[in-house]
């Protein structure tokens, strides 16, 4: 292929569309762990314990933030959430 028919290439263009709304996302999910973090350090901090739903959410938030790079980054080219399953590591202990 010579670089007009890249440029042309339909496919990357709806990919490029794709990464856009992923580096949107990529950029909410990081706030709302930055609040997992600030929540469950607070109850650490009152209760000596952590929360064990929050641990799982935010390694769940993790692995979706690592899909989410994988994608935008060509390393992968399954889209993340919401167009396949939000990942769950709860099985994973």
């Amino acid at each position: 292929m010579n670089i007009r028919d890249n440029l042309l290439n339909v496919n990357t263009w709806i990919r490029a569309l794709y990464i856009v709304f992923f580096w949107i996302l990529l950029g909410l999910v990081g706030w709302i762990l930055g609040a997992v973090v600030v929540v469950q350090f607070l109850i650490v901090l009152f209760t000596g314990e952590r929360n064990t739903r929050l641990v799982g959410f935010g390694d769940n938030l993790g692995e979706y933030l690592r899909q989410i790079a994988a994608f935008i980054c060509f390393a992968d080219d399954e889209k993340p959430f919401p167009f396949s399953d939000f990942p769950d590591n709860s099985d994973e202990d």
